[in-house]
């Protein structure tokens, strides 16, 4: 019997996609917004494709806030966008 690929939702382009193929954007029990590069951090997770669209428009949409129950600042925000362009640039080299 094949193993079950588990498949989350992007909140940008409301797509499911195998759960590794996507970004986590984890809150945790503190407080305090990050992405989840592993998928291990403790606390509420939301998934999002790794490209710049899906995170501007889960952001524009307010899905990001909705599914991680708490308003996201902009510096917040800011470090989420360079964080994706790291792990986007680490991935492609």
């Amino acid at each position: 019997m094949p193993k079950k690929i588990p498949m989350r939702q992007c909140l940008g382009c409301r797509e499911m996609k195998p759960k590794r193929e996507l970004l986590r954007v984890v809150r945790s029990p503190e407080g305090e917004v990050s992405l989840d590069t592993r998928g291990k951090k403790p606390g509420r997770g939301a998934y999002v494709c790794p490209n710049e669209d899906c995170l501007k428009r889960a952001v524009k949409t307010r899905a990001l806030s909705r599914a991680l129950e708490t308003e996201i600042p902009d510096e917040v925000m800011q470090r989420l966008a360079s964080e994706l362009e790291e792990e986007r640039d680490g991935q492609g080299a």
